[in-house]
This record gives C-alpha cells, structure tokens and sequence, in this order.
C-alpha cells in the first residue's frame, strides 16, 4: 500500500472514530482531500486509494492538474479565496466552491456557470473568529446573503464553510465549529453541509456535525510552496 493510500485510511479512522464518538453515522462525514500545491501524481495516487473528492487553492494550478488527470473520474471543489477575473473559469471547471462570501462573486458565479452543467454547488464562507485577516463574511451578514444566493439560478446554496482561529484547545475548537452549526440551525433553511475541520481539528469539527472535513497535510505531509503562493493566504486545510 502506498504513503498516501495508508494516510487515507488512517484519515479514514480517525473520522469513524470521532463520529462514533459522538453518536453519528461515519457516513455523514465526507473527506476533501485539499490537493493544493501537490502534483497530479499525487492526486493519482490518492484516487487510486479510493479518494474523489478534491479540494484547490490555486486556479492556474488546478486547471492544470484537471487536465492532467481528465482521465478519471474526480469532484473538483475551490477552496481559495476568489477573485472577480477568476470566476468564469471557477464556474465553468469547478464543482463545488466552499468559499463564496459576497454577492459579487455569488452573481458572476451563477451568470457564468454553463448551462449545461447541474448547478454550482456552494457554500458560504463565515469569519466565524471576526480575524481581520481572514476571508468570509461577518456572522450577522449570513442570513441576508443566503437569502439573495438561493434565489440565483445556476448556483444551489448547500451550506456553510469556515476556517477557525488555529488552537490547540479541543474547547475553543469546539466552541468556533458550534457557532457555525447554530447559525446553520438559525437560518432555517434547506441545507446539508457543514464544511469545517482540518487535519488538526476535524474530531472537533466533527462533534459539532461537519459533513465535510478539508485534509491536506494528513494526507499528502507538508507542502512546499512554490514563490509565488508561499504567502497566499491562510490555509484552507
């Protein structure tokens, strides 16, 4: 069994084990392998292990590695922070996109995704820890701009996204992903995902009901940034 096989399944038992810890269903739990910066042999690799689901940064990157890989059968998700001049190759390549937090973005997403294609799958991204330096929107913005992104046509909201202050307190961690939970709860609305946890947290994010948890460096081992993204942004895994 290769590396990145083995890590899988390890990934994969911490994520039963937390979930039965908790009294869930493991298969509520959904893994986003967080493929940025990693070469399509990885990804290769991982798929042969099993994996689907992949998560990129980076446009230009994943576009090049979608190619690369055309040949299989994968689900591609944006992870990264958007940028408008990014969106059409966004809706045209891409999935799912878990990190939209503006109407802006929502609208060009929905206007250019194909129509051929099923709906853009999306989730709001929320500055659940109010960081200055981190992207999504303000709590008490959520319910107005989930409310104008399900009445867009080509886009269907499934959820919430966030990216917590890093701790190590299991606590803290708990308490941040809960937050995300109970503002799901409070909007009241058809939706099934909870995108939150990463390699360091995901028992935490579990607990607190994520559906999706976005593993990186559990799977593949520490990346090494090219230049030109060593100081990209925070982590999305």
């Amino acid at each position: 069994m290769s590396t990145i096989a083995t890590n899988i399944a390890k990934v994969g038992t911490r994520i039963r084990e937390a979930a039965q810890a908790v009294a869930r269903d493991p298969d509520e739990v959904r893994l986003l392998a967080v493929s940025k910066t990693q070469p399509a042999g990885a990804i290769r690799e991982a798929s042969d292990a099993g994996q689907r689901d992949f998560g990129e940064n980076y446009l230009q990157e994943a576009l090049e590695k979608q190619a690369d890989l055309r040949d299989l059968s994968l689900t591609w998700h944006f992870i990264g922070p958007i940028q408008s001049n990014k969106t059409k190759l966004i809706a045209e390549h891409f999935d799912w996109v878990h990190s939209v937090d503006r109407l802006k973005i929502a609208q060009r997403l929905s206007d250019q995704r194909p129509p051929e294609l099923a709906p853009l799958n999306v989730c709001l991204q929320v500055n659940v820890s109010g960081e200055a330096s981190k992207s999504g929107c303000e709590l008490l913005d959520v319910p107005e701009l989930a409310q104008a992104i399900i009445a867009l046509p080509r886009l269907r909201l499934r959820g919430l996204m966030a990216i917590p202050e890093p701790t190590d307190d299991p606590a803290e961690q708990r308490a941040a992903f809960a937050r995300l939970r109970q503002l799901q709860s409070e909007l009241n609305l058809d939706l099934d995902t909870l995108s939150m946890g990463m390699s360091q947290d995901l028992e935490a994010a579990i607990a607190e009901g994520a559906t999706w948890v976005r593993i990186g460096t559990a799977l593949f081992g520490a990346r090494a940034y090219p230049p030109q993204t060593a100081s990209a942004g925070p982590s999305h895994e």
